[in-house]
């Protein structure tokens, strides 16, 4: 509002009365156009450089396209980027088909921490002499569990079969990855098995028929101790007969990491059970002592007593005995 009213009192002055006062023009004249425009400075020209020529040796561009046209910007791809591939691991660079058929499988994440990385399935093993060791059926296991199995076949079983008379054809996986608790128990901790650390083993198949199960008591007792010996020195977990009732009738072999490289050693080479278990005692032998008998009670005690009175005061004390409660032992089975 207030321009507006300036620009109506400068209108409203007449143009000959301002020119004779000497006035100067006011300093907003040339924003309204009162009087002749002025030059704000001298024109320049400045020089522009002009490209340089191109040279002989550069490439010649592409005559299918018009020059001055610009390439088509590539759209952008809607699919995912692949991820790049994980590199292999130490122990799966070493556990070659000169050692093991465990082609590698892709990773396990399932539910409450079941899984691992780095996993392969173990379908034979190869003893130095090229046979293979069929696993029955493959087992999902960790590289480093599947290598640790591959090692006690060809050094430690392989010459046992060989003192045996033959050589090792098949190896019974009772039980390899399975997400559960320990035992089956539901709500207990996760199992070795749930992370594919453990392999149950039953037996040991010979290639001459001949099967070995490892919880048998009729094999031989020094076969299965040296086969104890063996799996103790290699894994950090062993169970069999004697640990639990769970584990009577299979080895369990697991890589559990535990502080201070602790290991657990737990099966017991039962001796075998008598073929006919004897019903009646054994006869008594002819050379042996008469036996003693016993005098009778009437006779040891004198004459005194025999009248009855003495047993009948020792009754009425007897009697006044307080009576007294006899403590159950507690037996453990």
């Amino acid at each position: 509002m207030v321009t507006v009213a300036a620009v109506a009192l400068l209108g409203a002055l007449p143009e000959p009365a301002a020119a004779a006062r000497g006035a100067r023009p006011a300093p907003w004249g040339d924003l309204f156009g009162d009087g002749p425009p002025r030059l704000r400075g001298t024109l320049h020209r400045a020089a522009v450089p002009l490209p340089r020529p191109r040279p002989a040796d550069a490439p010649k561009p592409d005559s299918d396209k018009p020059s001055g046209q610009a390439a088509p910007a590539s759209k952008p791809s809607l699919e995912p980027s692949p991820e790049p591939s994980p590199q292999p691991s130490a122990c799966r660079l070493a556990l070659t088909d000169a050692i093991a058929i465990a082609p590698s499988i892709p990773d396990i994440r399932g539910a409450g921490g079941c899984g691992g990385e780095d996993l392969v399935r173990l379908e034979a093993i190869v003893l130095p002499d090229k046979r293979q060791v069929s696993v029955k059926p493959a087992a999902i296991l960790r590289c480093a569990m599947a290598s640790a199995l591959a090692d006690w076949i060809r050094t430690d079983i392989a010459p046992l079969a060989a003192g045996l008379g033959s050589t090792i054809s098949d190896l019974d996986n009772f039980d390899s990855f399975e997400c559960r608790g320990r035992n089956r128990i539901i709500g207990a901790r996760l199992s070795e098995h749930g992370r594919a650390n453990a392999l149950d083993v039953r037996a040991l198949k010979l290639a001459n028929g001949r099967s070995i199960s490892l919880t048998d008591r009729t094999v031989p007792r020094e076969l299965r101790e040296t086969v104890l010996h063996s799996v103790c020195a290699r894994f950090s977990t062993v169970l069999g007969p004697g640990s639990d009732w769970y584990h009577e009738d299979h080895i369990h072999l697991d890589l559990m990491e535990r502080r201070g490289n602790y290991r657990i050693c737990q099966w017991n080479v039962w001796d075998p059970l008598p073929q006919t278990a004897p019903l009646l005692p054994a006869e008594r032998p002819e050379e042996a002592p008469p036996r003693e008998v016993a005098a009778k009670s009437g006779a040891a005690k004198p004459d005194a007593k025999s009248d009855g009175a003495e047993p009948e005061a020792e009754q009425k004390s007897e009697s006044n005995k307080p009576a007294t409660k006899k403590r159950r032992q507690n037996r453990r089975f």
